[in-house]
């Protein structure tokens, strides 16, 4: 098993692997400020809800260190201009919140304390955070490989892997669980348009592991699940509204529509770090929008003519009666959800 480090922190810097790069180049890109995390998270050199989340948290710890030769006072303004400049580096990933407000809540208590007392602190806080995330995938795919029956055939959209995550993925951590554990499963992977994360990513950790796997248009999903070719459905979660309503990369909605009509079960895979608790439904989730260059530009090569206009939401969602079950790391919420997740809480 070939271990992907997405992230990882050390001597006062977050290495991170360019995602943008992928599959063709394998490069790391360094956060040395919290101004470039912030750059690392809105161009999406990372990317996927947990990693984004562990992400934003040592960008807090980046900007602790950049103000602690500040005096107190201009210590707390600073960092509270750090945390809103992160909080806001994209709109739907609900992780980017949780996180942030996680090391809110460690500034808040150790306020009293010294300057590097602090910073200590939210270290300690963001490696917390860190190690919360392996330790969640690993349980999550536990209990999402209960769903998996031997010799599956299984889709998935986007990319939920290593590289979504700090490591070993959400959705696609249930599918590595299965492959390990001898299921002889076979994976069909969305190429994900506009930006591809399906062929990019998805196949190239498909390919690392030696998961036999095809690569497939996404308008080629319809057909396979008519033609009875797919088992289970697994896709990841950017946001989870308390009536399990989830917001997930575009062209989720549409699989699920799909899977609904031909009966084949459909599963999130999702920390409850994803869920909102605050939002009673998918109508409350801001839907962000992105450049109209990720849809007639392909890596930097323009396929669609000058003066067209473009709509490019980059996420959608699956109202939560087309979905079988959300795969957490405290087992699997199934129907009424509102009832189900807020137990959780």
């Amino acid at each position: 098993m070939k271990e992907i480090k997405s992230i990882e922190f050390k001597n006062e810097v977050l290495y991170l692997i360019d995602q943008r790069k992928l599959p063709n180049s394998y490069e790391i890109f360094e956060c040395k400020t919290y101004r470039d995390v912030n750059f690392a998270i809105k161009e999406m050199v990372v990317r996927g809800a947990p990693a984004i989340g562990a992400a934003a948290a040592y960008g807090v710890v980046l900007a602790a260190k950049e103000f602690l030769k500040e005096d107190r006072e201009i210590f707390f303004k600073k960092i509270e201009e750090a945390l809103e400049v992160i909080a806001n580096s994209r709109p739907t990933a609900v992780n980017l919140m949780w996180a942030v407000k996680r090391m809110k809540k460690v500034i808040e208590k150790n306020k009293e304390l010294e300057l590097i007392d602090i910073y200590q602190a939210l270290k300690k806080e963001a490696d917390s955070i860190y190690l919360e995330d392996i330790e969640t995938n690993k349980k999550m795919a536990k209990f999402g490989n209960e769903v998996i029956k031997e010799n599956a055939v299984i889709l998935t959209h986007c990319n939920t892997g290593a590289l979504a995550t700090v490591g070993y993925g959400t959705a696609l951590g249930v599918i590595r669980e299965a492959h390990y554990s001898g299921k002889n499963i076979f994976v069909y992977a969305d190429e994900t348009r506009p930006r591809l994360q399906g062929s990019k990513l998805t196949a190239w950790e498909l390919v690392q592991e030696g998961i036999p796997a095809k690569l497939i248009a996404d308008s080629v999903a319809a057909t396979l699940i008519r033609d009875g070719k797919i088992d289970v459905i697994l896709v990841g979660a950017d946001r989870i509204a308390l009536n399990g309503d989830t917001a997930n990369k575009i062209g989720t909605f549409m699989l699920s529509v799909i899977a609904k009509v031909y009966n084949v079960p459909f599963y999130v895979v999702a920390p409850t770090s994803t869920i909102d608790f605050e939002i009673e439904s998918g109508k409350e989730i801001i839907i962000e929008e992105r450049s109209p260059e990720e849809v007639t530009h392909i890596n930097g090569v323009r396929i669609a003519p000058e003066g067209i206009e473009v709509y490019n939401p980059a996420f959608d969602v699956t109202p939560h009666e087309n979905i079988t079950g959300i795969i957490t790391e405290k087992g699997i919420i199934k129907p009424p959800y509102k009832e189900n997740i807020l137990k959780l809480k």
